[in-house]
């Protein structure tokens, strides 16, 4: 990290985890800037940097990407009124219209399919499924390097998976040719001091629930998920949060159903309306 103060390992990863798993005893300011990522949700009206954006593009192609095809692409919004209304689009979070860059992450099969077209060349297999898997994955690995540069700047994000409410809109605001889908959004900017309380570490499961050893073990969500709503518990009476239940609770009912979708149970026709085949 830049500026701040540089912690032990056992912190951070109590902070993660609630308690420390045994892990290789290695430090880094790699290390330290993963470890404490945070959601941010309150900017200051303080501008970012020139060039900005080209560097953390820059970090973002700097990933891997699927066969070197590159089948993403980004759409840097700094517009007031278009942050407004993509805000509206994915929810009314507010924090989009805030922050100084709104970056949208693009699935883009666009540029093979126009290539192929003006060399004459066959490029069926873009009208596969397996071909938006791969432009989402790339989307988002370029996007997590992204996220990891900002904050090793000492600037705060957070993501956008309201962006998928409304995508023929979006489409239509960011004026994106067929075969290209806003995946997901992120807001970028210098972090509200003010707010400093709320934008804290939030705890994962534990390890051993999503960390399976030479096979899938499936009895392993019995114990963690007890430990983690434990964890949780604490977590949400320290931010004065009132979740509807445990954690396994609160998370179920996020996906209890297309009536907790905010319209994303529409996404295959939209996806259609947009030029996916998806064989």
């Amino acid at each position: 990290m830049t500026t701040q103060a540089k912690k032990d390992l056992a912190t951070l990863l109590k902070a993660r985890y609630g308690h420390g798993p045994e892990v290789l005893d290695v430090l880094n300011p790699t290390l330290e800037t993963l470890f404490q990522h945070k959601s941010v949700r309150a900017f200051t009206d303080k501008p970012l940097a020139p060039n900005t954006a080209e560097l953390l593009v820059a970090a973002a192609q700097s990933a891997s990407t699927s066969s070197n095809l590159q089948t993403w692409s980004v759409v840097a919004v700094e517009d007031q009124g278009r942050k407004d209304r993509l805000a509206a689009m994915a929810g009314n979070q507010k924090w989009i219209s805030a922050c100084p860059l709104f970056l949208v992450w693009i699935a883009d099969l666009t540029r093979l399919k126009e290539l192929g077209e003006e060399h004459q060349l066959a490029h069926e297999s873009l009208n596969y499924l397996e071909m938006l898997m791969m432009a989402t994955i790339d989307a988002s690995l370029a996007a997590q390097n992204a996220a990891t540069a900002a904050e090793s700047l000492d600037l705060g994000i957070v993501y956008i998976g309201g962006i998928r409410n409304k995508p023929l809109e979006v489409a239509k605001e960011l004026g994106l040719p067929p075969m290209s889908f806003a995946t997901f959004g992120m807001c970028v900017g210098n972090i509200d001091p003010d707010a400093t309380a709320k934008n804290v570490v939030k705890p994962r499961l534990p390890q051993r629930a999503v960390l399976h050893k030479e096979h899938y073990d499936a009895q392993a969500k019995n114990e963690t998920v007890v430990a983690y709503n434990a964890t949780m518990e604490k977590f949400y009476a320290e931010q004065g949060m009132k979740p509807l239940g445990p954690w396994h609770i609160q998370s179920l009912n996020r996906v209890r159903g297309p009536d907790a979708m905010a319209g994303r149970d529409l996404l295959v026709d939209a996806l259609k309306q947009l030029g996916f085949d998806m064989k």
